[in-house]
């Protein structure tokens, strides 16, 4: 298992064994770069080993209590602190920690084992119980390279993965292997998991009455949230870089670390493809570099390269996704450039309403609410959009009339990749009617969007599915396929707090152009104004022209002309990784 988990820490490799226990840890060092801060890390006493996956931005802060109190420390690590602060605590210390993690912790007194993950699901953690007991890891694979773990498919999660482009949550591809939900902790005894405590669910901040102030009040407060957050995650004992792309959630991350004098580089990626189009981000991502006097990188990724690197993708990839390519390729120019660290700007449209979809859901609802309330409108909307779906090789348009009254029904129209009646094809009746019957909810996958309004639902929908299932997840494999650590400023537990009230404030337009005017040296308006491209590639033009046609042409289908390059893309995705496997 640790083995296969080489690239996520190739710096060290430690086991640590007991009495019916054995952890085992690849490290990348980040922090204390010292061989004292390897892992497994045994507490002073002898009572508590740790095993522990991410970064505690406010450790040193949290040292210097424990210090007070008369606690020692062998390292400078965040790990050390963690440890320490857990043997005085428990589990009360997770509210106190700001950070990205995932981490265990067995007690050699009660023999117990203690599992727990950050709040917004940055860091995975996945476990199964088999028959001598439980295995737990950050990736999924490296349970399955233990040998003891069957690599049946579950089909809740190939259903979700064909429904959403991503496996959801607490679901992964393989039966009884399952992931621990963000915010959650679980007690593990006699090599039994308890049922998984939830200690903060980030749903609350768009939840409940929300906050009105000034423009300029809330500038400011935007401000200094975004500088704070940005000035913890740069915390390392190594050089840091920044993913630099065309938009503003990166360019922000840029000037806040310029500003703050932290020597970053700007690492971007460019195709020829996109050379003269709107959606070519390199010259300005060239020009956001030269307005904060950055260093910059520009990697160019051919199809060729492409091509060589899908088995590569593939085996990276833990569970299937059909994102996560741009990210590869990013990271692979960060790796080359020697850094272990890079701040990345995913999450800034979640929070600051940087989508369409803030607009048009609620709007979308609204009209679908209005029209559901004429008696018979479903059942007359029921055959005319039958039709078109068909017609028009649009399956979503068949499921107008069931889902167009709420804001999570016209969520999925907007977000699904595929839609329940295709399943059938893609993974066979029964096991499709076994996925949806375990998933549960209507529609599949989704529990409802209680939230103070059809701005902030969005915000919570797009921040509990999209980001934690999809984004954060490629954003993790892609980057530790390249032993690369990807830092989320934009996607922070103390961040959300503060601005969570504020957010319905942020919509058209609002929040992004705060966030542009958050830096001491603010965006130029060109920036702040220029249409949203996205962090792409020309994934289409590739595999409609790959050598390999079994990366597109040749692989079973729904009935339907005119299909997405994402809808065969997430087909590739998983008849590929089945032959890896």
């Amino acid at each position: 298992m640790v083995t296969r988990m080489h690239t996520r820490g190739p710096d060290a490799e430690g086991l640590w064994t007991s009495a019916g226990v054995v952890l085992g840890h690849r490290r990348l060092a980040i922090l204390d770069l010292d061989a004292r801060a390897n892992q497994p890390m045994v507490s002073i006493d002898g009572r508590y080993t740790i095993v522990f996956n991410g970064e505690i931005y406010n450790f040193r802060e949290l040292r210097r209590e424990l210090e007070a109190e008369g606690v020692a420390f062998r390292t400078t690590s965040d790990t050390e602190v963690l440890l320490a602060l857990f043997a005085r605590e428990g589990e009360r210390m997770l509210p106190r920690l700001r950070g990205m993690f995932a981490f265990a912790i067995w007690d050699t007194q009660s023999r117990e084992l203690f599992l727990a993950r950050d709040p917004c699901g940055i860091k995975p953690l996945y476990y199964t119980r088999t028959k001598d007991g439980l295995l737990f890891a950050s990736q999924v694979k490296a349970l399955l390279a233990s040998g003891l773990v069957s690599a049946e498919r579950e089909p809740a999660g190939l259903a979700g993965f064909y429904l959403w482009g991503s496996v959801p949550e607490p679901w992964t591809l393989f039966q009884d292997v399952f992931v621990l939900p963000a915010g959650h902790w679980l007690q593990v005894r006699a090599g039994v998991p308890e049922s998984p405590v939830c200690w903060h669910d980030i749903r609350q901040h768009w939840q409940g009455e929300g906050c009105g102030t000034s423009a300029y009040e809330l500038q400011e407060q935007v401000r200094q949230a975004v500088t704070d957050s940005v000035r913890a995650h740069l915390v390392a004992d190594v050089p840091v870089s920044v993913f630099l792309s065309g938009g503003i959630d990166s360019a922000v991350l840029a000037g806040l670390a310029s500003g703050l004098g932290a020597q970053v580089e700007g690492i971007t990626i460019g195709f020829d493809e996109f050379a003269g189009r709107h959606e070519d981000e390199v010259p300005v991502a060239a020009a956001i570099a030269a307005h904060y006097g950055l260093p910059h990188f520009v990697r160019r990724v051919s199809r060729a390269e492409f091509e060589q690197d899908i088995p590569c993708i593939l085996d990276a990839m833990d569970q299937p996704s059909i994102d996560g390519v741009n990210t590869w390729f990013a990271s692979k120019a960060a790796a080359e450039r020697g850094y272990k660290v890079v701040l990345s700007g995913v999450g800034g449209d979640e929070l600051f309403c940087g989508y369409s979809s803030f607009r048009q859901i609620p709007r979308t609802a609204v009209i679908g609410r209005a029209i559901a309330a004429i008696p018979g409108a479903r059942a007359l909307l029921g055959a005319p959009c039958a039709y078109l779906a068909k017609s028009l090789a649009k399956p979503k348009l068949a499921f107008v009339p069931a889902f167009m009254d709420s804001v999570e029904g016209a969520y999925f129209l907007r977000r699904s990749l595929f839609v329940p009646d295709e399943l059938p094809a893609l993974m066979g009746a029964d096991m499709a009617r076994q996925g949806l019957a375990r998933l549960g909810g209507s529609p599949p996958g989704m529990t409802q969007a209680d939230a103070r309004d059809g701005v902030a639902a969005v915000g919570l929908l797009e921040s509990t599915h999209y980001l934690r299932n999809q984004l954060l997840r490629d954003s993790d494999w892609a980057g530790m396929g390249h032993s690369l650590e990807l830092r989320t400023p934009l996607v922070d537990a103390a961040l959300l707090e503060t601005l969570g009230p504020y957010v319905s404030g942020f919509a058209g337009g609002a929040g992004k152009a705060m966030l542009a005017r958050s830096p001491g040296k603010p965006l130029p308006e060109s920036i702040i104004n220029r249409p949203k491209t996205g962090f792409s590639v020309p994934m289409a033009k590739w595999l409609s022209e790959a050598a390999d046609q079994r990366a597109w042409g040749n692989l079973p289908m729904p009935a339907a002309s005119g299909t997405p390059w994402a809808r065969r893309w997430a087909r590739t995705v998983v008849e590929r990784m089945t032959e890896c496997e």
